[in-house]
């Protein structure tokens, strides 16, 4: 007689299904959650906002002759402001009814698809507003230099980001929508949706194919003209470019507004940080150095650590002890606390007053309503509702430094090896 098998059974053997579900992508908001909660927002309306500088000292300064000599005429400071308003920025969430009745109970599946969304859908929002404040102030997230066209996933154009750029692809997201620009960011080709993401290749793919891509194009967040202009970001404000303008004031011709740059063009050295925060006194002088904070992404802790383990003894005590040949999260860098943020340019360290990073807001970050209905319906063809729904988190704000001469940074670091 044959025996019962175990194909015979197959159908009313239990499914187990793990109820912890890993996330396998990051949710950092690290800085962008530090500014927000730093100070209030200077709410704004539709109009630019001023910020006003003190931007030049006043008096006219010299010996005179106390003998019925004449003391001249005198002058006054030099007031000026620069202009910032809101930049509007949306994050949209949909999901089909069968995915939210398929889910809605704990008898059908581990975790409930609407409950989803609605609690990260702000957590999302913060994480690609935080890769924003990256930005140099045009939206640029991913700077590529070579492009297959029709070559990515899906017959998706695929992108080569060099392994010296500061970011790679790290600012990117699978199914993050960019506008596809040239180099210079004045022709946009099109928008395409990010449908493959490698961020150890340094590679990535947009769907759809754009036929006229070619190397040296760059991918901006969606949704902007030509040219792009996007939200004020740490390299728009801590820059100390010789050219074009900040805040609407010329950097041309009013110099004091430039950030400090120490260039190292190589491996990070224990003079870069002394340099960088002593250019901040050069500007504003020793008493109105702020407290600062050196923001980097951990590549250049590490890079930091080495340096001190290189000059570092090991006391050893008559007991059996663990080793850890490594330093602890306290670090300082010159006098300044070292702040870790995976998102940070691998190139370059940031030095942060954060009481003088501020933001501007015309509508605080939260869920689209129109009169109190924050999910919408979807239509289909025939103009009849169709089955999957909508929301949005929506904001209108900006991020300004009250003073420009308090910026400094290292660029042009070398990267170590492996990141």
């Amino acid at each position: 007689m044959a025996s019962l098998t175990e194909g015979q059974v197959v159908s009313t053997e239990l499914e187990r299904v793990d109820p912890k579900i890993p996330t396998l992508y990051d949710y950092e908001d690290t800085f962008y959650s530090q500014v927000a909660k730093a100070t209030d927002a200077e709410v704004t309306s539709a109009r630019d906002m001023r910020v006003p500088l003190d931007i030049r000292p006043g008096s006219n300064f010299g010996h005179f002759d106390p003998d019925g000599g004449d003391l001249g005429r005198g002058q006054g400071p030099v007031y000026t402001h620069g202009l910032i308003n809101s930049v509007f920025l949306r994050s949209a969430i949909e999901w089909t009814a069968k995915a939210e009745w398929a889910t809605d109970d704990p008898r059908k599946a581990v975790l409930n698809a609407f409950r989803t969304v609605m609690t990260k859908s702000m957590k999302e929002f913060s994480r690609d507003s935080d890769a924003l404040c990256m930005t140099d102030g045009t939206g640029l997230m991913v700077s590529p230099s070579t492009v297959s066209v029709g070559g990515g996933t899906a017959g998706g154009d695929l992108w080569t980001v060099p392994a010296t750029d500061g970011y790679g692809v790290k600012l990117s997201r699978f199914n993050l929508t960019h506008g596809v620009y040239d180099s210079t960011l004045a022709t946009k080709r099109g928008e395409a949706t990010v449908n493959n993401w490698d961020l150890v290749a340094g590679t990535l793919s947009t769907t759809p194919s754009i036929a006229t891509a070619i190397n040296g194009d760059l991918l901006v967040v969606a949704g902007l003209g030509a040219p792009p202009v996007s939200l004020f970001g740490v390299p728009y404000h801590n820059n100390n470019a010789a050219t074009g303008t900040w805040l609407g004031i010329s950097r041309v011709t009013n110099p004091e507004i430039r950030a400090s740059r120490v260039t190292a063009s190589g491996a990070l050295a224990l003079p870069f940080p002394r340099l960088a925060i002593n250019n901040i006194g050069n500007h504003v002088g020793m008493d109105m150095i702020p407290k600062v904070t050196a923001w980097m992404h951990p590549c250049q802790v590490q890079a930091y650590e080495e340096l001190g383990q290189m000059v570092s003894i090991i006391q050893k005590q008559p007991k059996s002890e663990a080793l850890d040949m490594y330093f602890g999260d306290n670090m300082q860098m010159a006098g300044a606390p070292v702040k870790k943020h995976f998102l940070w340019n691998k190139t370059r360290i940031d030095f942060i007053a954060k009481e003088l990073w501020r933001r501007c807001e015309m509508h605080t970050p939260g869920f689209y309503t129109v009169d109190g209905k924050k999910i919408f319906e979807g239509r289909g063809a025939s103009g009849g509702v169709a089955t999957y729904q909508n929301i949005y988190v929506a904001a209108g704000w900006n991020l300004y430094l009250k003073n420009p001469a308090t910026g400094s940074y290292i660029s042009d670091l070398t990267i170590p090896t492996g990141y």
